[in-house]
């Protein structure tokens, strides 16, 4: 009888301890912005972004010299020519409102088209991971107000590993680089 009592409690231990979903978590912000094609995306962005502030300054600049020019020889010239100047100050200034608009709205748009990838290629990846580890559910800590981390696997060292990003990479050592080339693009323009 003893036997019998002993072998149902392992049998329903086991079948409880089977039974019993398993959770996992990862924090995503950290897989997106540590992944290499993040780089990429960074780079691409950076330059472009630069390009536009490149552009918007001689727009700028085109403005400033003509507005000198009107401000300094206005007084006299005739009213056609300081209508006309006014006109084409008018126009400049407006120029440069509509490319701001656009260029926000392309950079954002280009933004967009290269994060798309990289969040799939992060979705992908703990999709597979989850599977292979037969987890029923994945949290992202990030949208999580609470969750015992005891009671639920971190997917994140092994969706790093997946995701070639080196074990010694951070979003601290991330946001240092980033900070370090900002420093160096700015000594560059200096």
């Amino acid at each position: 009888m003893k036997k019998i009592l002993l072998i149902a409690v392992t049998a329903f231990a086991a079948v409880a301890a089977y039974a019993q979903p398993k959770f996992a978590h990862v924090n995503s912000t950290e897989l997106v912005q540590l992944c290499p094609d993040m780089d990429k995306a960074r780079e691409t962005m950076n330059a472009a972004s630069n390009e536009a502030q490149e552009t918007y300054q001689a727009m700028v600049e085109e403005f400033n010299s003509k507005l000198s020019t009107y401000q300094s020889k206005g007084s006299t010239w005739t009213d056609a020519i300081r209508q006309s100047k006014e006109k084409e100050l008018t126009e400049i200034q407006q120029r440069i409102q509509e490319f701001q608009q656009t260029v926000q709205m392309e950079l954002q748009q280009q933004q967009e088209t290269l994060m798309q990838p990289i969040y799939q290629k992060v979705n992908e990846t703990v999709q597979n991971l989850a599977k292979q580890g037969g987890y029923i559910y994945v949290f992202d800590i990030n949208s999580l107000v609470y969750f015992d981390a005891s009671q639920s696997f971190d997917l994140t060292p092994d969706a790093r590993k997946a995701l070639n990003i080196p074990a010694d990479r951070t979003l601290e050592s991330l946001a240092a680089e980033l900070q370090a080339q900002q420093q160096a693009a700015g000594a560059a323009q200096q």
